[in-house]
């Protein structure tokens, strides 16, 4: 996560949440953490990041893509052009 967002993260209002979450999984955790508040905090930043920039990805590459095809359909055509009743 960078600094930029982490910021952002710890500067924000908090509030409590409910999560239903394995049992076994959170006494494990609380094991490698004494915060497991602030690493769970942590690990969802970084999943929204990593969604963010997956999202803004996909839609870099339905642009590329709408490029290219408006690209070679303005210097080939279109095969319905040559069978169009219109």
């Amino acid at each position: 996560m960078s600094i930029a967002s982490s910021a952002a993260v710890t500067s924000t209002r908090k509030r409590a949440v409910n999560l239903t979450l394995n049992e076994g999984l959170v006494a494990q955790a609380k094991t490698y953490t004494s915060n497991l508040s602030a690493t769970m905090e942590e690990l969802l930043a970084t999943y929204v990041v990593q969604q963010q920039q997956a999202r803004l990805t996909r839609q870099q590459q339905a642009a590329t893509a709408v490029s290219d095809w408006n690209a070679l359909h303005a210097s080939v055509g279109s095969f319905a052009d040559e069978h169009s009743t219109l």
